[in-house]
């Protein structure tokens, strides 16, 4: 773990943006029941951890991607966070919708860019990865190269990593959920006891508690 992840993890925790209940857990929209909930919107509201996010985005695609000359915020979640980096970095910033739009232009990249154009794709979160891949196919299919991607938080699952693969995409994140279980337990978040339920959910989300 970097000190970067366990910082961010940190920040998460502190902030409410991630919160960890094995004993009562979240229900999510795919229906599955979760110890975990992450809501990376609510660091926009905290200026300290939001400029810790962008300028640790900047610092990043510094050292990976330093021949980009674009950033691409995946909406809704992202779009915020990539104006952020593409200020920080000065760099020109669009955005992907997760569909065409039904009116007007039916554009679904909106902003200015050129075909060739070098491509950092900004998310906030990341699950099985298919939202995250949809952007990334719209965008190859606008004629961008796109370099890699960018997230806050990752759960880490293997189904996201296998589709990422298979995608040939490069994938980079700030922290990630072990780093957030770190986290949770030197904070006394969470208990050792809790571990075993915690791990056996990232194994087997789907079915962890039908």
């Amino acid at each position: 773990m970097t000190s970067v992840e366990k910082e961010i993890a940190q920040s998460l925790l502190k902030i409410k943006a991630v919160k960890l209940s094995p004993n009562e857990p979240f229900t999510w929209a795919s229906g599955w029941n979760s110890p975990i909930y992450c809501d990376n919107r609510v660091t926009l509201s905290y200026p300290t951890i939001r400029k810790q996010i962008y300028q640790s985005f900047a610092q990043l695609i510094n050292e990976k991607y330093p021949e980009a000359e674009l950033i691409a915020g995946v909406a809704t979640g992202a779009i915020a966070h990539g104006v952020l980096v593409a200020e920080e970095m000065q760099k020109p910033f669009i955005y992907v919708r997760s569909a065409p739009k039904g009116h007007g232009l039916g554009n679904q990249i909106e902003g200015q860019y050129s075909k060739g154009q070098k491509v950092v794709v900004i998310e906030d979160l990341i699950s099985t990865g298919g939202s995250s891949l949809s952007a990334v196919e719209a965008l190859k299919e606008a004629g961008v190269e796109v370099l890699g991607m960018v997230a806050i938080f990752t759960y880490g699952f293997a189904t996201a990593e296998a589709n990422f693969q298979k995608a040939n995409l490069k994938v980079d994140t700030l922290s990630c959920y072990n780093a957030l279980i770190d986290a949770a337990l030197e904070s006394n978040y969470i208990q050792d006891k809790d571990l075993n339920d915690l791990k056996e959910w990232r194994t087997a989300p789907d079915k962890w508690r039908k």
